[in-house]
């Protein structure tokens, strides 16, 4: 059995030790809060729960009727048993790799865990991916087995599946009733011998990095890997995996399993037994629909979500002729959050009683409808894959909401740094995950080091890892440590833009404020060997339904919106308060609104929703070069 270390220090006392060099700190690193885990593997969770809380229920999954239904652990792992002996049933051997392609959906954690329970490595696979992606992935990872969602997404890989001669398997969801019957004669020995065989080093799952640049690598990632993320995760964060009310902790993962962050909060919740829900649907109507029903207690988010949430809000209040009362508020929030922030780090007093008295009165006209819009129940979040900004951390905080902020990567498994609990601090990425270091190469590359660092990339022909690395990890992010050794992430270091004139330029910062903006859905900024800096402006579907019907201009064209003089100076005031973050050498000084959106459909978006410069650059090179007047 795997098990944590019990009694691990308070985390109020886990304090980062810096290093620093020319007067600047460095190297940051903090303590491990969970002690390395010497045997057993993820397969063992359901097990290990089934026997020390068989009637807790660790899961919940909607039934045909739309109610939220329990599953006990006695039940998951019960579950669990009979698919993993019906993959072994199936032919599949030990370190065989089973690829699963679906949304966010109960299956998918069934499969992932009985899959480890048969002692197979399992490889996601984005259910948006072409046939041509999938088929590549499943050649390089050479998988025995894929598991999909629907028929169509079966018929879809048909003309691809001469090519993929490894492959054995191909079921839908629909199918794995039939594949857990066929290991009704499988012993359980037979089972528990497989389970027994997986170590801390044996290797857990391969995800494939989305990229943004180039075909995507394999990360080999192993179940220590795996521990050592959440176990320190689930010590430091214990306000949100460990309820300290009457209410129990719970969460709804609707962002994708296929990536790592999604993928290891499922995880860590079946490990510290929180109740998990699944939302295979982010459209906003089905998405405040699941919210509203399961009502968890934290979630995991990326900043578009907490962006919408915020922008749909005010824009409600808009609608009914109260943006300026909405608009207060949010400042109120804005200055309620810095002022706990400061007397958390002892450089203030905390909110004065007349900020409290305005927050009370605030708390059931705005607050409350934002948590509402959560579910009613949302403490805290964990926000990852991009920053989310201050102005929009401190409105969570003043809120109700709590933001726990993040950094990492598929390599690390998820988290390298997150926000200490009882020392947040604004606008940035927190400390190191307990266990974790962080350095700051001589050219600003973020570096890092710890147990949850992966061992390297998947190469095909030696059916294992090729190390990466030596000790430290370039992560290609460029960042800062400030004084106490919080680490902020400025941007990707190919990403960094020289204009003619030598300047350096991070377009980070300028695009992460933008696309907050309630009408921007997307932003990238131009000008490398450029004269100066520009931008490709996309609109937010809702926000501008929501600007035309205020103005009256319902079933105006895209091309004609585009070029409107009263939304280009709504956006050229977002663009100038964007540019009071850098130098007049880093600003935007012009931008063009694009007709449509950036989309992963179009070529233009990874399956994380980061930016496709180098496609955006080649389909927009007209747009782009009419900026500078050529």
């Amino acid at each position: 059995m795997s098990r944590r270390t019990p009694n691990p220090p308070p985390p109020s006392l886990v304090e980062p030790h810096t290093v620093r060099t020319d007067g600047q700190v460095r190297e940051v690193s903090v303590p491990p809060l969970a002690g390395t885990v010497g045997q057993g593997s993820l397969a063992d969770i359901p097990f290990t729960n089934a026997a020390e809380a068989p009637n807790e229920p660790v899961l919940s999954r909607k039934d045909a009727t739309g109610h939220w239904r329990d599953v006990t652990a006695a039940a998951f792992a019960a579950e669990v048993r009979a698919l993993a002996q019906g993959l072994i049933a199936q032919g599949l051997e030990p370190g065989d790799r089973l690829a699963i392609m679906a949304r966010t959906t109960y299956e998918w954690t069934l499969v992932d865990f009985a899959a480890w329970a048969a002692g197979l490595v399992t490889v996601p696979v984005y259910p948006t991916s072409s046939s041509f992606q999938t088929r590549w992935i499943l050649q390089n990872s050479g998988a025995r087995a894929l598991v999909v969602e629907t028929r169509g997404q079966s018929a879809a890989l048909g003309p691809e599946r001469d090519r993929i001669p490894d492959l054995l398997h191909l079921w839908t969801f629909e199918d794995l009733g039939g594949v857990a019957e066929s290991g009704a004669g499988t012993p359980d020995a037979a089972l528990d011998e497989r389970r027994a065989a997986l170590t801390p080093d044996s290797i857990a799952t391969l995800i494939y990095t989305s990229g943004t640049t180039g075909r995507p690598k394999g990360c080999v990632l192993s179940h220590g890997n795996f521990f050592a993320e959440v176990d320190n995760a689930i010590e430091l964060l214990h306000p949100v995996f460990k309820s300290l009310s009457r209410e129990p902790a719970s969460t709804l993962l609707f962002l994708p399993l296929s990536h790592v962050f999604g993928r290891m909060v499922a995880i860590g919740c079946l490990r510290a037994r929180v109740r998990l829900g699944h939302a295979p649907s982010i459209k906003t109507e089905d998405l405040l629909a699941d919210l509203a029903g399961f009502r968890p207690t934290f979630l995991l988010a990326i900043p578009y979500v907490l962006e919408k949430v915020y922008n749909t809000g005010r824009a409600t209040a808009e609608k009914l002729g109260r943006a300026a009362s909405f608009d207060r508020a949010a400042r109120i929030a804005r200055s309620y959050g810095e002022a706990v922030e400061a007397r958390q780090h002892g450089t203030g007093p905390g909110p004065g009683l007349a900020l409290r008295a305005a927050r009370a009165l605030y708390d059931p006209l705005v607050y409350r409808r934002i948590r509402a819009a959560l579910g009613g129940r949302v403490r805290y979040a964990i926000c990852g894959g991009s920053p989310l900004g201050r102005r929009l951390a401190a409105f969570y905080a003043g809120a109700g909401i709590q933001i726990y902020e993040g950094y990492g990567l598929t390599e690390t498994t998820a988290a390298a740094t997150v926000t200490p609990p009882l020392r947040p601090r604004l606008g940035t990425v927190g400390w190191p995950l307990p266990g974790t270091g962080v350095r700051i190469g001589a050219d600003g590359e973020v570096l890092l080091r710890g147990n949850q660092v992966f061992s390297g990339y998947w190469d095909p022909e030696l059916g294992a890892a090729v190390p990466a690395y030596d000790t430290w990890f370039a992560t290609g992010d460029i960042g800062t440590l400030d004084e106490d050794g919080y680490l902020s992430i400025t941007g990707r270091k190919k990403d960094i833009l020289i204009t003619t004139g030598g300047k350096n330029v991070a377009p980070a910062p300028l695009e992460d404020w933008l696309r907050a903006h309630p009408l921007i859905g997307q932003c990238m900024v131009v000008g490398d060997d450029r004269p100066y800096i520009t931008a490709l402006l996309t609109l937010e579907p809702d926000g501008i339904d929501h600007w035309l019907r205020m103005r009256k201009k319902d079933g105006m064209p895209a091309e004609e919106l585009a070029r409107d003089p009263e939304l280009r100076e709504t956006l050229q005031r977002a663009v100038d308060d964007a540019n009071k973050l850098v130098s007049r050498a880093e600003s935007i000084r012009e931008f063009t609104v694009l007709p449509g959106d950036f989309t992963e459909e179009g070529g233009h978006l990874t399956p994380s929703l980061k930016l496709k410069r180098t496609e955006i650059e080649r389909d927009f090179a007209k747009e782009i070069d009419a900026l500078y007047g050529a």
